[in-house]
């Protein structure tokens, strides 16, 4: 999957690109950010109003959205505009089947193939063939999903997914996660963060490194962690090297890969995924963004988020559900959004900040992303004082703008032109801190919706005794 944030970057530079907007539309969807995805295809169609890729993907969203009928009436109108292009005749073949007309289906099908056999899909037509498909309820409704093992795979087929994207990828699960044996990185190869190490030492790897001690008190090793602070700052690359400080397997679990349109399949999803780690462990199940999955529900319209929720709840109460030896890490740039039911005792009950890195560490981050590109005169220590509140994507967004603009003039004399202090300085000024954007909101929270002195660290960071 494309990275979204690289494609924004490229699209700041190019507002106009189409190509970019349909990857980027793409990326989106594949997350299953439906709005983000409409606004990056009506975005395209507002510079090439007539492209069918834009059109077709657009009709998928309504589709997934529940709104069938409209979804049908679009790509109609992109195959009776564009006749030859092979993916609205491949969409449309899988709305008839969906509607419970095979026959129509085959033939939508048949033409797109013979336009393009590229566009062959064996699973669509191995459906067809069988005669069925999932009808899709009147009004807009939540479907029925049918009964089989391949009811799943119909409904990521339709959406426009590859057989490829729900394959087994470990053991006996369905599951598209991201698993890895040994994560290939510790605390020896993070930069900075000392004092978030420390922290973590202290609340995660010594209780799972002293299993036997930690028993002997009736305590049992494992349990939920909440990492918590600016975007861009090494939540992520913590987590995966407190993994490979024990020596645990790593599990890495993004929303894209638990929530289902059918009914019922995102809870299903979600504790095959536990079961999974409670299998290998000693493993560390890591959740980004994870206030996705852990919203308050108060601030929920239907009742699919809700149970979602209680389900994820209940998977963390270890005492219930077999914890031990499995570590459950959850990222997030919005604590404040969490439903408070996910940090009592027994469930994310220990918070770690992951604030921006400091000097030194900026230092550090500097130097490694020199690493392989032609520089002359850098002085990562000056340039470190020069970023303070820059996070490591940041300064990587330092770096990129001041490779582009050597780029171009590499292109323009023919000759490679090294980076220099002064280009990675005038980079700078160009790209605002994310961070003070965060601490802005963080504060007010940390001020005015403190009592349980779960913001305390965030105070302790800007100065502020309260």
């Amino acid at each position: 999957m494309a990275d979204i944030d690289s494609l924004k970057q490229a699209l700041a530079f190019s507002p106009g690109n189409v190509p970019l907007l349909l990857m980027l539309g793409e990326a989106y969807l594949e997350q299953f950010s439906f709005g983000e995805a409409r606004e990056s295809y009506e975005s395209a169609l507002s510079v090439d109003p007539a492209n069918p890729q834009a059109r077709v993907q657009l009709a998928r969203i309504l589709d997934l959205e529940g709104r069938g009928s409209e979804a049908i009436l679009r790509v109609e109108q992109v195959c009776a505009d564009h006749p030859g292009y092979a993916p609205a005749w491949i969409l449309m073949a899988a709305f008839s089947l969906n509607e419970g007309r095979a026959s129509e289906a085959r033939e939508h099908y048949e033409r797109a193939v013979a336009i393009d056999p590229a566009a062959k899909n064996e699973e669509l037509l191995r459906r067809i063939r069988q005669g069925g498909g999932t009808r899709r309820a009147e009004g807009g409704r939540e479907p029925t999903p049918q009964r089989g093992s391949d009811h799943r795979a119909a409904a990521y087929q339709d959406a426009g997914f590859e057989e490829e994207d729900f394959e087994e990828d470990f053991d006996d699960s369905d599951l598209e996660i991201e698993f890895e044996q040994r994560p290939g990185i510790d605390f020896d190869r993070v930069g900075g963060m000392e004092s978030v190490k420390e922290d973590i030492r202290m609340k995660i790897l010594y209780p799972m490194e002293n299993r036997e001690l930690f028993e002997a008190y009736g305590k049992k090793a494992g349990g939920g962690v909440l990492l918590y602070g600016p975007p861009g700052c090494g939540k992520t690359l913590i987590s995966r090297a407190t993994a490979g400080e024990i020596n645990a397997k790593f599990l890495s679990v993004g929303l894209h890969q638990i929530l289902d349109m059918w009914i019922g399949k995102s809870e299903e999803k979600l504790h095959e995924i536990f079961e999974f780690a409670r299998r290998n462990a000693p493993a560390v199940l890591f959740f980004d963004e994870v206030d996705a999955l852990a919203a308050d529900r108060k601030d929920l319209r239907t009742s699919a988020g809700r149970t979602l929720i209680n389900q994820f709840l209940a998977e963390l109460d270890s005492e219930a559900s077999g914890n031990d030896g499995v570590l459950v890490l959850g990222a997030t740039n919005a604590p404040w959004h969490l439903d408070s039911a996910f940090l009592r005792p027994g469930r994310f009950d220990r918070l770690v900040f992951v604030p921006p890195p400091d000097e030194s560490a900026r230092e550090e981050i500097i130097r490694l992303m020199a690493e392989g590109k032609p520089i002359a005169g850098l002085d990562p220590a000056a340039l470190a004082r020069k970023v303070k509140d820059f996070s490591g994507a940041d300064l990587k967004a330092v770096f990129d703008h001041a490779v582009e603009n050597a780029l171009a003039e590499a292109m323009r004399s023919g000759r490679i032109v090294p980076l220099t202090q002064r280009d990675l300085l005038k980079s700078a000024k160009t790209v605002k801190p994310s961070t003070r954007k965060w601490f802005e909101s963080a504060r007010n929270y940390a001020l005015y919706a403190n009592q349980s002195g779960f913001y305390d660290d965030v105070l302790h960071y800007l100065g502020i005794q309260k």
